[in-house]
């Protein structure tokens, strides 16, 4: 997830309340979500204005008491690494590798996505949309057969259950990429 660099308020509210809804993706797929806000910045060491905005994130949801670990501003490796989060800030709130990564902007969160696609051992299952009123997501027209029925099953289970991730019918739909 990309967080724009300047926002209002409400926006920053509106993206508070995605990521929860992301977490809450990360949840249903029956994994616990340990949410990393990265940053070129790691725990403060870097003093600028994407940085300060991820802290501000941190605070925000901590503010809302959120149930999920989360915990940032931070290197992406030591994200990933909890040996090197350890190593640079001993006092992290997360208890193993993150499986959810917000970045500071739309850019940096499409850049690793592609990155984390061809690079990685893993399935990539997205972008999953959450804040929707009714089960649905986009396919990228360079997804694969695979991805497509992931997609589609994520959707059926949705809608068999009869549930959906939305917060209301105005909230702003977002997408969500896991690797």
């Amino acid at each position: 997830m990309g967080m724009p660099q300047t926002e209002s308020a409400g926006a920053r509210h509106a993206h508070i309340t995605s990521l929860m809804l992301y977490a809450e993706a990360v949840r249903k797929m029956g994994v616990t979500p340990r949410v990393a806000l990265v940053s070129h910045a790691n725990f403060g060491d870097r003093p600028s204005p994407s940085a300060a905005k991820m802290r501000q994130a941190l605070e925000l949801l901590r503010e809302r008491s959120v149930e999920f670990e989360v915990d940032g501003e931070m290197h992406v490796n030591a994200a990933l690494d909890p040996a090197q989060r350890n190593r640079a800030y001993a006092y992290s709130t997360l208890t193993g590798p993150a499986n959810l990564l917000v970045m500071p902007n739309a850019d940096a969160a499409h850049i690793a996505l592609n990155l984390l696609r061809e690079m990685g051992d893993g399935v990539s299952v997205g972008p999953i949309l959450v804040g929707a009123a009714k089960p649905v997501h986009i396919a990228s027209q360079t997804v694969t057969v695979r991805g497509l029925l992931n997609l589609t099953a994520l959707a059926a289970v949705d809608a068999l259950n009869g549930k959906s991730p939305a917060v209301d019918d105005h909230h702003p739909v977002a997408k969500l990429a896991l690797a």
